[in-house]
């Protein structure tokens, strides 16, 4: 099971949106075409490394990182990669890795006794929904159910917000909705769940408005600043990072398609302030995760 072994200290940074997309056996967590059209979308066809080379990459770097897949079965009608065995791989490597797990919600039942499992029998420490792939309206009362789970166990949980580049560019966008990442949607869920810490991941374009409305809004929920290369920030999200959200924002990359190199070389060009970077990059996702907890610190 696992038990988080992060030497605050040492680590420079946590990367709270890092994708873990092959598993040790090669099968990749989309369908090929997807896979395509995403690498095309970033301009990238660089490795998918799995677990261990993640795990490696990060250790390199003095940075800890929280790490996914994305279970969408139902929706992409492909085996999704194991949260069971990413969890368990994440175990290996707790001096670097936060394992997060992620469940299909379009299951109903079968998705609650898994995200049961993968917190009382794996140790993860948080879950990860995209809406847009896994083709669900996160407000619908039926999801409810799940949010109470979640929340009972004090754990956070990302959800994807704003465009995506998987599908981008397919007939059709591969049949995937935009419209379900609209951070809107997630304000039911922050108010009717108060006690559930709701992560906006990337910027949220072309929705930021609304996102910076939740958050300052609803204190329970955070933005992610990963997907993006923070050259292309907007304005009102800087602004904000910069005054009433700097203790609600967070680094992220979203590994392996943009880089930690590529997004602290980006950031040194933004108008984001020396002073609330160390919160960005570390702090903020310290209390969040509790582990700033954990060595006597307060909890967000």
């Amino acid at each position: 099971m696992y038990q988080p072994a992060i030497d605050l200290d040492a680590v420079t940074a946590i990367d709270m949106h890092v994708h873990i997309e092959v598993d040790d056996h090669g099968h990749a967590s989309l369908p090929a075409p997807l896979v395509a059209a995403v690498s095309k979308y970033f301009r990238t066809d660089g490795p998918r490394p799995a677990v261990d080379a993640v795990a490696r990459y990060y250790r390199e770097r003095d940075m800890a990182a929280v790490v996914f897949t994305v279970d969408a079965g139902t929706q992409l009608k492909h085996p999704p990669l194991s949260s069971v065995d990413i969890a368990r791989a994440a175990a290996e490597h707790a001096d670097v890795l936060i394992p997060f797990g992620s469940v299909d919600p379009r299951t109903g039942g079968a998705a609650l006794d898994l995200a049961a499992r993968l917190i009382e029998q794996e140790g993860v420490r948080g879950f990860k929904f995209h809406p847009t792939v896994q083709g669900f309206d996160p407000s619908h009362d039926e999801y409810a159910p799940l949010w109470a789970l979640i929340a009972r166990a004090g754990l956070p949980v990302i959800f994807h917000t704003g465009q995506t580049g998987i599908g981008a560019g397919l007939p059709g966008g591969y049949g995937l909705r935009l419209g379900l990442s609209n951070p809107m949607l997630l304000d039911p869920v922050a108010a009717d769940f108060p006690d559930l810490q709701i992560v906006m991941a990337h910027p949220s374009v072309p929705w930021q408005d609304e996102a910076l409305s939740v958050a300052t809004h609803k204190p329970n929920t955070w933005i992610d600043l990963s997907g993006w290369s923070p050259k292309y920030f907007p304005a009102e999200l800087v602004r904000h990072a910069n005054s009433v959200l700097k203790r609600r924002v967070l680094f992220g990359t979203d590994y392996p398609l943009l880089t930690p190199e590529r997004w602290l070389r980006d950031v040194a060009a933004t108008d984001l302030r020396p002073d609330v970077l160390p919160g960005i990059l570390k702090d903020n996702a310290a209390r969040l995760l509790g582990l700033a907890r954990e060595r006597g610190e307060e909890a967000p």
